[in-house]
């Protein structure tokens, strides 16, 4: 049986993500500060889809999708109950991205080069198992993108167990996992985003994503 995916976050991202793991059989929580905003996507998503708040999503799910903005992650982590994220899978895919506005295309962050957002995250909540993924790609290719060959998504995570399960929904959503090592990795893995962003802010052109060529 598939496990119950919870989804901190009802932004674009979030139910993205959620439409995703709905198409694949999953029952999908999504948790926001008002439910009550979420009413038209769950009369449209179905019976397996369900609405609360942040802390009865993390309590109902056994995989956590964090998809808030880098600034409130922490936050929308508290606001769940570290008790309930004990233990679990958790797919990051905030970007650290600060509220300045991008210098010649490029999103500022307001984290640093030697301690990236999710390793902040994995601090503070130990027991989680934090995995940095959908970070680096725009909502519209996340699941099933239509590219010339199938697309890499950069993974890290201090928990072997959590990355391949991770690894496992990104190749069903039509990616490629690609496994960077341990949290100290997400320091690489965030400003991703920030080079993904850079064509669409210089020259509006946002339909890429990364490939990782082996020879």
């Amino acid at each position: 049986m598939k496990k119950t995916i919870g989804i901190l976050g009802s932004g674009q991202v979030g139910q993205t993500l959620a439409d995703g793991f709905l198409k694949n059989g999953y029952k999908v929580m999504i948790g926001s500060r008002d439910a009550s905003k979420l009413n038209e996507w769950r009369e449209k998503a179905g019976p397996n889809a369900l609405t609360g708040t942040f802390e009865e999503t993390a309590r109902s799910a056994e995989i956590i999708v964090l998809a808030v903005k880098g600034s409130a992650a922490k936050a929308a982590l508290e606001m769940a109950n570290a008790k309930n994220l004990d233990g679990k899978t958790i797919i990051d895919a905030t970007n650290p991205i600060a509220d300045a506005p991008p210098q010649n295309g490029v999103l500022q962050f307001f984290s640093k080069l030697d301690k990236s957002l999710m390793e902040e995250l994995q601090q503070s909540f130990p027991q989680a198992n934090f995995v940095k993924a959908f970070n680096s790609v725009g909502s519209p290719f996340m699941v099933d993108p239509k590219f010339e060959s199938k697309p890499s998504m950069f993974i890290c995570g201090n928990n072997d167990a959590a990355k391949k399960e991770v690894s496992e929904i990104i190749e069903l959503f039509g990616w490629e996992a690609a496994d960077f090592g341990k949290v100290e990795s997400a320091r690489a893995i965030e400003p991703l985003c920030m080079l993904w962003c850079i064509p669409g802010m210089i020259s509006n052109e946002w339909n890429h994503a990364f490939k990782l060529l082996k020879k």
